[in-house]
């Protein structure tokens, strides 16, 4: 092997990890919200967790990816550490499915319809169908479609050149006997875990075993122990991303770690307490590629078979490792780590925005209602949920912003750019909850009172506030158009209502009816009620124009009050409701 054998090695590697990444990042893009669906599916139950994790593994290809997430959804308090390992389990079985294709290299026969099943023949077609995606295709969609045919296509394009490079190593005595070296199990193990821990992929480490085969230098004897590694090396993914996370997240990432080092152990001591006893011809024999998936396979498959009915012990023995103390631990809010998966990141952007949005209506509905009936402990919830609400809106922001700069689909931005929208007006509404709440504490600290007309007029314009933020809501919550369609007309009212009352008040201060003083409470109190209608319009708006891809509120709005019946009908029905 000369010194350009080695060059076109090293591009063969690069070209195979180059292939694997991009598929799997294009794999995890197109799977999109079924991947959240699938991770929401997720119950206590441990086999449903296993077949969670098997699934997601097989589609995006990688258990690292996978445990990574497993980390991130238990840092974030959406996973507990029971469902993680069943999932983490899971995943090491769906990470073979790699191998197996990459097996289909190592066909060897003249037959014309069995060599159409060799990865070259139809590779070359893959990569035609995906350059086609990627340069004419129209959607988001479709671009990641072909970028995993290209994906496929480099990493076997890759793989068959590490092949050829290394074909000629059959000959060279000092390669051969290395292998035989890694016979011994405990440096088959360090061989693999090693070379895994560096390229932080065990479905490239052994892809890369497979390319070797073709030297016939390696025998199963030697493979195996080196593929026990091999699943031993992929952990480091999860352990460096357990770094700074919660005790639980450490625990996952050492359940991941503890499961492929138990599962080696025991595995490792039947098979060499087997060959001390008996012959076994199979440890002699040269691997293939397809022995090389059948082993991985195996390995996973039995480790699983093995420790899933344990699986509680696993949880006692990582909580032992990683044990509880007296310091209360705070919560780690929108874990980082989860954007690696942006479909898993917006659905948990969205679950916060949530929260904040039921917070900030609260704030508001209590704020109206000490204007009747003044609580200090009330009062100081107010405050400290509008706090919150403050604290919502600058974590949620950043993360949705740092969300941005990743490959989102269309409905992925568009979903990131309506969060964005939505929680400045949720957070304005809570601080017109605080407002509210102080005109409530000013009218009782100087002891005024409005007329019993001004009470009625206010209760009505309160009540039309009340009625549409949950409107709001609920618009949000359940992407409900048809309480976003009902927010614009009752804002209409609401406006209307506020002019009407200004007047009135105009009129009761020129015959007498309301002292100067309280009618700066009673202005502010109207101006604070009619903003938040206007939040809440902001809010429909945007489930809207999401319902219909349309980026364009305003003209969209406009449109729909000048030509909608169904927005006559219920501004007609909003004005008898709330008439003064």
């Amino acid at each position: 092997m000369n010194f350009f054998d080695v060059l076109t090695l090293i591009g063969g590697l690069c070209l195979f990890l180059f292939g694997m990444n991009i598929m799997g990042d294009a794999l995890e893009r197109r799977a999109g919200n079924k991947l959240s669906a699938v991770i929401g599916k997720l119950t206590t139950n441990k086999f449903a967790g296993f077949l969670t994790g098997l699934g997601v593994t097989a589609v995006i290809q990688s258990s690292s990816a996978t445990t990574v997430m497993a980390v991130g959804f238990v840092n974030s308090g959406l996973m507990t550490l029971k469902q993680s390992i069943s999932v983490i389990m899971g995943a090491n079985i769906g990470t073979t499915v790699t191998a197996w294709i990459l097996s289909l290299g190592g066909i060897e026969s003249s037959n014309f319809f069995v060599q159409l099943f060799k990865p070259m023949s139809f590779t070359p077609l893959l990569a035609l169908i995906g350059i086609v995606c990627q340069m004419f295709g129209k959607t988001n969609k479709k671009k990641d479609t072909g970028m995993i045919l290209l994906g496929f296509a480099v990493l076997m394009f890759g793989m068959d050149i590490m092949s050829e490079a290394v074909s000629e190593l059959e000959n060279v005595p000092q390669f051969r006997q290395m292998f035989v070296m890694f016979s011994n199990p405990i440096l088959g193990v360090l061989a693999g875990a090693v070379l895994t821990a560096i390229i932080q992929s065990s479905s490239a480490s052994v892809g890369i075993l497979q390319a070797l085969t073709v030297t016939g230098s390696i025998s199963y004897g030697a493979a195996f122990p080196i593929i026990m590694g091999q699943n031993i090396g992929t952990c480091i993914t999860a352990i460096l991303s357990s770094f700074g996370t919660n005790r639980n997240a450490k625990r996952v990432a050492l359940a991941h770690l503890s499961f492929n080092i138990i599962g080696t152990v025991i595995l490792m001591t039947v098979l060499y307490i087997v060959r001390a006893f008996f012959v076994v011809p199979l440890l002699d024999e040269q691997a293939t590629h397809f022995g090389i998936a059948v082993a991985h396979s195996c390995f996973n498959v039995i480790c699983t078979a093995i420790l899933l009915p344990m699986s509680g012990f696993l949880e006692k023995l990582v909580c032992k490792l990683v044990p509880d103390t007296n310091k209360k631990e705070v919560k780690t809010e929108l874990d980082e780590r989860l954007l690696a998966t942006p479909a898993i990141a917006l659905s948990t952007s969205r679950n916060y925005t949530l929260e904040m949005a039921k917070s900030a209506v609260s704030a508001l509905k209590d704020g109206i209602y000490m204007l009747s009936e003044y609580k200090p402990a009330v009062a100081e919830e107010i405050r400290e949920t509008e706090e919150k609400t403050d604290h919502y809106e600058d974590i949620i922001g950043n993360y949705l912003i740092k969300l941005s700069s990743h490959q989102l689909n269309e409905q992925e931005s568009a979903e990131t750019t309506k969060l964005l929208r939505v929680i400045g007006d949720f957070e304005r509404i809570s601080d017109h909850g605080v407002n509210i709440l102080e005109s409530a504490e000013e009218l009782r600290e100087k002891e005024m009172d409005f007329s019993d007309a001004a009470k009625k007029e206010l209760t009505t314009l309160a009540n039309a506030v009340v009625e549409i933020t949950g409107l709001a809501l609920k618009a949000f919550e359940e992407n409900d158009l048809e309480a976003a369609l009902d927010i614009e007309p009752l804002e209409e009212i609401i406006d209307n209502l506020k002019e009407r009352l200004r007047a009135n008040h105009i009129e009761r201060l020129q015959k007498g009816g309301c002292s100067i003083e309280a009618g700066f409470v009673w202005s502010d109190l109207i101006t604070n009620l009619e903003r938040v209608s206007d939040h809440c319009s902001n809010i429909g708006g945007c489930v809207i124009e999401t319902s219909h891809n349309n980026l364009n509120m305003h003209e969209g709005l406009r449109r729909m009050k000048s030509e909608s019946p169904e927005y006559k009908n219920k501004f007609e029905y909003y004005f008898d409701k709330y008439k003064i």
